[in-house]
């Protein structure tokens, strides 16, 4: 596993993960309910500038977590010319590439366990009531964890591929790619059976 905080000091790294969370959920609903292609552009482009302030190496990284929505971009881009839609397809992708770049730079200035906290206390009231919130608490810290772990290893399995074939990657990489997810799965159930499992 990794860690997705960035060593670059930044003042967001300070402020309160509960607020940076909430102002993210704000900010989404925003996107969603603005369909203007304007907006949408302005707003990516502030998404960017706020990636350059803290310099180069924290702008390299954060584009780093974006450049893995390619595929998607690719295909609502190339859908929306077919139907003749551009301009939808633009703010779609747009959309899409704030949402995620905003939701990336919380998770960059974050602590995992900092956001584990927030949920904690945002579950208080189902433990009141008797429900181990212990399993939603590391599963949320594993989605956030293994997600940019399991595309870096499809990645590599794409530029093995490449390098042995000139042909394009096809699906016969889905089936070492599902070996290699279910051996870390089978990793992680060890580690966590050796700690105490979900019930402590």
């Amino acid at each position: 596993m990794i860690s997705l905080t960035s060593p670059v000091e930044t003042r967001a790294h300070r402020w309160p993960a509960g607020a940076k969370l909430a102002a993210l959920c704000g900010a989404t609903v925003v996107l969603f309910s603005q369909e203007s292609l304007g907006f949408h552009l302005a707003v990516f482009l502030g998404c960017l500038a706020v990636y350059r302030l803290p310099g180069r190496r924290f702008f390299a990284a954060g584009m780093r977590g974006l450049r893995v929505l390619w595929p998607f971009v690719a295909l609502v881009l190339v859908w929306h010319l077919v139907i003749g839609a551009m301009v939808e397809g633009a703010v779609v992708v747009l959309r899409l590439l704030s949402a995620v770049a905003l939701a990336n730079l919380v998770t960059m200035t974050t602590k995992l366990s900092a956001m584990i906290e927030v949920v904690r206390w945002l579950a208080a009231p189902l433990r009141r009531l008797g429900v181990n919130t212990r399993a939603l608490e590391i599963g949320i810290a594993l989605v956030v964890r293994f997600t940019p772990t399991l595309a870096d290893k499809g990645a590599q399995l794409t530029q093995s591929w490449a390098a042995r074939s000139p042909r394009k990657p096809s699906w016969k990489i889905v089936m070492p790619f599902t070996v290699l997810a279910i051996d870390d799965a089978e990793h992680l159930a060890e580690a966590l059976k050796a700690r105490g499992g979900l019930n402590q």
